[in-house]
């Protein structure tokens, strides 16, 4: 087994899995990404530039094709993953009425359940590593309180933690450490976007039009570096986040009336 640490990132074509992937490539670690859209999987390991990396073009949604996947890496990476970050992910708003079926389950079965694929994959080669291994999941702030306008992404992100809850007692007894991150809105391609198909609205514009915080993404990679090395259970990533979990452990009257006060749907 090669003495290099090796992490595996989904989703790591751009954003958050790009940032992370690039801030452990520069310390020295063997970086493998996945994602299905492999240009932007290249643009991600060009931007490390040390030859220690691997892409590998597959879909969080094929439970086969997680261990095809990760089989691979392993083998790239000389017989090792010490982390795998669990971290591709949708986003899906508007009034839960508006969405459409196909709209639930495509984020349902990404954000939620290509988490649980994931760490099924992850486990026995997480287990080789131990002690010291890592899963990583991302969550978000949507998965400390429900937000309004989003209760189909709220709901994957509150599984996302109750995964990573379970997973750190239930792997325990291997050394596996199971982790998330709850970042707020933060600066990736992915606010451009719109809430769902019925809109028009760009996520950036609804964010700045609420005067919430937009968090760099280098903030969360080095997060996740927190995270992996550290004992927090649950990182929080940018004020909205540390804001929403203390509002809601200590304030949960008034975070209840301002969700209501602020309940127009991402997208109107």
């Amino acid at each position: 087994m090669s003495e290099r640490k090796a992490i595996f990132i989904t989703g790591g074509g751009s954003g958050i899995g790009r940032a992370i992937a690039q801030l452990f490539g520069q310390r020295g670690w063997f970086v493998g990404v996945g994602d299905i859209d492999n240009a932007g999987m290249q643009e991600t390991l060009a931007g490390i530039g040390n030859g220690l990396t691997y892409a590998h073009k597959f879909d969080v949604r094929d439970r086969a094709a997680w261990d095809t996947a990760l089989e691979a890496f392993s083998q790239a990476a000389g017989g090792r993953i010490d982390v795998v970050a669990n971290n591709a992910g949708i986003p899906l708003g508007g009034s839960l009425s508006e969405n459409t079926v196909e709209e639930i389950d495509r984020c349902i079965d990404i954000n939620l359940k290509g988490v649980l694929y994931g760490a099924q994959a992850a486990l026995p080669h997480l287990q080789k590593t131990a002690p010291g291994s890592c899963l990583l999941n991302t969550a978000s702030a949507a998965g400390i309180y429900g937000t309004s306008g989003a209760s189909v992404y709220s709901a994957t992100k509150f599984g996302v933690r109750g995964v990573t809850e379970a997973l750190d007692a239930e792997w325990a007894e291997f050394g596996i450490r199971v982790r998330s991150l709850c970042p707020g809105f933060i600066d990736t391609p992915l606010l451009e976007h719109t809430p769902n198909a019925a809109s028009n609205e760009a996520i950036r514009d609804r964010v700045k039009a609420a005067g919430l915080e937009i968090t760099p993404v280098g903030d969360v990679a080095q997060a996740a570096w927190d995270a992996v090395h550290g004992e927090k259970l649950h990182t929080l990533v940018g004020q909205t986040a540390r804001r929403m979990a203390f509002a809601s452990r200590w304030m949960p009257g008034r975070v209840r009336k301002m969700a209501r006060r602020q309940a127009r749907p991402l997208g109107r």
